[in-house]
């Protein structure tokens, strides 16, 4: 199912796609090896919502080859800091050379292991925490972010709508095996939580944005 008409997703990269020659690459590289990214329309949204809330400390959960980090760096600027999460080196060596041919290498800080547990190990809260892991973990990952982004600060979180499985009671194509249901349950329980204030944008994947409210 797509949530947006490509030629509206085509319309919208003529108008805002910018020149952005490592972003295009990275997204030759994806395209060529079938590397799942978030697309040129989502990191544009990811480095305007970041800029709306002042960010300058980002924590990626799942962060592949660098490609939402390089939106996420555009965004929080020079003495700013994004840390990118990923469980393969190779691609965080990746990230780290594309985003130094970027010029964004210096405010980009690569760890390597389980998100969820890097993100205890970090201390102090974050302005933005995006998450891109494995879908089944999604509730994991709520749980443990809530905490952790500072009042006025953001969550978001990417691939929500699952190519409208989430409307299906029984999906028949599920990537894995129980994971529109826990993107289901992970969505409810953002929706539900008072502490924030949240809604979807239905671009391409549709990306969760929850906003941490005062108190």
């Amino acid at each position: 199912m797509d949530i947006v008409d490509p030629r509206i997703e085509d319309y919208l990269r003529g108008l805002y796609g910018g020149d952005h020659p490592v972003a295009e690459e990275m997204e030759r590289q994806a395209e060529e090896s079938g590397f799942p990214i978030v697309g040129r329309l989502v990191g544009m949204t990811l480095e305007l919502l970041a800029r709306s809330v002042g960010a300058g400390r980002v924590l990626e959960l799942g962060s592949g080859f660098g490609y939402s980090a390089y939106w996420f760096a555009r965004a929080v600027g020079e003495g700013g800091e994004v840390h990118m999460t990923e469980g393969d080196a190779g691609n965080q060596d990746r990230a780290m050379d594309l985003l130094g041919r970027a010029g964004l290498s210096d405010r980009v800080r690569p760890h390597v292991g389980d998100a969820l547990e890097i993100i205890d190990q970090l201390p102090g809260a974050f302005d933005v925490i995006f998450s891109d892991i494995d879908k089944g973990d999604y509730p994991r990952a709520w749980d443990k972010a809530r905490e952790r982004i500072r009042p006025g600060g953001l969550y978001l979180c990417d691939n929500v709508l699952w190519s409208g499985r989430v409307t299906q009671e029984e999906p028949q194509d599920d990537v894995r095996p129980g994971w529109t249901e826990a993107i289901r349950r992970h969505n409810q329980a953002v929706a539900a939580d008072g502490a924030f204030a949240s809604s979807v944008i239905p671009t391409r994947d549709g990306v969760m944005v929850a906003l941490r409210l005062p108190g």
